[in-house]
């Protein structure tokens, strides 16, 4: 596919066409790492903007690719969305943090992974109102060490969550040292949320698929997937 006009000038039709698989790409990623009440079709709408900013921004005598470049504009302008919609709201981090705070607790006093239902008592509410919140929270989840913090000033919670670190030496350091956490992290997680943490990180398998062979509810997937993460965050916050 010609990338070029007549003119030597950059076919934005074909342009377009030629990296949309991008845009979905990087919304995919996005969106793992969000909310549920965040649309997948709003990611890729706005990333379809940020790519057509790209092509009349783009300047090859810069030295950089295209994808490269297109890549950055792409991601920018979904977290600008994200940002302005305020998907990430200050509630939905203090009501995980308040999750792992029961977690924690439970954790010292019992040496073990608590149950969900004690994990529910401790916190003076329900099972099913438990359960509920679990998939409330749903995606605030850590990736980088900064992330410890715990403070509620965490104004650049979207810059750590989902934002492109791959050409930050320091941030790959971080970030394999992380992942090394979390392996182990996950080795201690009862058996069924290993396996929900297996099929969703390692195999690529998306919560249907996940629900399919446990044989449970997509949203009990979820469920899992968020109690999951909030015992993994605890563990992090020890490492």
């Amino acid at each position: 596919m010609s990338t070029y006009t007549a003119k030597g000038q950059l076919d934005n039709s074909s342009m377009l066409k030629q990296y949309s698989p991008l845009v979905r790409r990087l919304a995919h990623q996005m969106i793992a790492k969000l909310p549920a009440n965040v649309e997948l079709d709003d990611l890729i709408q706005v990333g379809m903007i940020g790519l057509a900013d790209a092509l009349t921004r783009f300047d090859a005598a810069q030295g950089v690719q295209f994808e490269t470049f297109a890549t950055q504009r792409i991601r920018g302008a979904m977290l600008d969305e994200l940002r302005g919609n305020d998907y990430l709201s200050r509630g939905v981090r203090k009501q995980q943090r308040t999750i792992e705070a029961a977690v924690h607790k439970l954790e010292q006093r019992m040496g073990r992974a608590p149950a969900e239902s004690e994990i529910a008592r401790e916190m003076g509410i329900t099972l099913v109102e438990y359960q509920e919140l679990l998939g409330k929270v749903r995606g605030t989840q850590l990736v980088y060490l900064e992330d410890m913090s715990g403070d509620d000033g965490d104004h650049d919670y979207l810059d750590r969550h989902v934002a492109d670190d791959s050409f930050n030496p320091l941030a790959q350091l971080q970030d394999h040292r992380m992942r090394e956490a979390l392996v182990a992290g996950i080795k201690v997680l009862p058996e069924r949320e290993q396996y929900v943490m297996s099929m969703y990180y390692e195999h690529d398998m998306n919560l249907k698929e996940i629900a399919a062979v446990l044989k449970v509810t997509e949203s009990r997937v979820c469920q899992l997937h968020s109690q999951s993460i909030a015992r993994l965050r605890v563990k992090l916050r020890e490492y």
